[in-house]
């Protein structure tokens, strides 16, 4: 199959050479010329054989609305968009509609594997028509992990990154209650050895997770987390998460606090937080700030 990918960071990059494993023509843009296959959208475009597929991976807001307006006038009836960045899900109804009504199909794909997905795959959160994800399929196959999990349609547009946000919000709480035991054992000086603990909990026991490993990593690289400052920032979805609880009538006590207590970093060095941005780090790449 052939795909334009606009977007070549962290994420995109690594989707791209994934792609490409699985033998697949992939033809990326971004704005860095020295990551990029062409000059511009237009030329992207116009080296896709119709009907053409173009995968869109960057900030959500206004960069992603730039792109989809530049699309909608290059592309033709026929053709489809995939946003696999971390839009809102109201969004994508918007850029639907938008397209739709040029004949332009239109997918969200909420994307999970941050920095490791080039080796271990990518869960993928689909929303859209099923015409329009059925022929998107050979491309999810490539990014997806092996085995029969790691992709999902999860329903119409918008769907996909309404999963994804969903994702994120559990993600907050999941962070922020390995941050809480590790403050707590960190504190007693009855243990002397926070590190093996949080080591020893990797075998065995119902917290063992993907996150608890990073945890480990994060702690093996430095291991009372003194290089970093006590701060994480916040990406969006933990905000959107919450206000699609109130929306719904949903209570969410833990992603609720978790979110609050990102707030909270940011007034003061939190040793809490000392540990989801290391975490952070560790499984998305997202950066860090040093301790004066």
């Amino acid at each position: 199959m052939q795909l334009g990918l606009i977007g070549l960071g962290k994420m995109g990059g690594n989707m791209r050479e994934r792609i490409r494993r699985a033998g697949h023509t992939v033809i990326g843009y971004d704005r860095n010329p020295e990551v990029s296959d062409v000059s511009s959208l237009t030329e992207l475009v116009d080296r896709l054989e119709a009907p053409r597929t173009v995968w869109v991976m960057v900030p959500a807001g206004g960069a992603t609305q730039s792109v989809v307006d530049e699309l909608g006038d290059l592309l033709s009836a026929g053709d489809t968009v995939v946003d696999g960045g971390n839009s809102r899900w109201t969004d994508d109804e918007k850029h639907a509609a938008e397209l739709g009504a040029k004949g332009i199909g239109f997918v969200d794909a909420g994307v999970s594997g941050g920095v490791w997905g080039l080796k271990n795959g990518y869960a993928l959160m689909v929303g859209g028509d099923k015409e329009h994800v059925d022929r998107l399929r050979p491309v999810f196959d490539a990014l997806k992990p092996e085995g029969e999990a790691g992709f999902v349609h999860a329903g119409k547009v918008g769907a996909g990154h309404f999963s994804k946000m969903v994702h994120n919000g559990i993600e907050y709480a999941m962070m922020q209650a390995y941050a809480e035991g590790w403050e707590l054992l960190e504190a007693v000086d009855s243990v002397t050895d926070v590190r093996e603990v949080f080591r020893s909990w990797q075998e065995g026991t119902v917290i063992r997770s993907w996150l608890l490993d990073l945890a480990v990593n994060a702690l093996d690289d430095d291991e009372h987390l003194e290089k970093l400052k006590g701060f994480a920032q916040d990406s969006g979805e933990g905000r959107w998460t919450v206000e699609a609880a109130i929306d719904n009538a949903v209570p969410l006590p833990a992603i609720t606090a978790s979110l609050f207590a990102r707030f909270a970093s940011r007034q003061d060095d939190s040793p809490q937080m000392k540990m989801v941005a290391a975490l952070r780090n560790q499984f998305g790449g997202h950066a860090v700030e040093s301790a004066k």
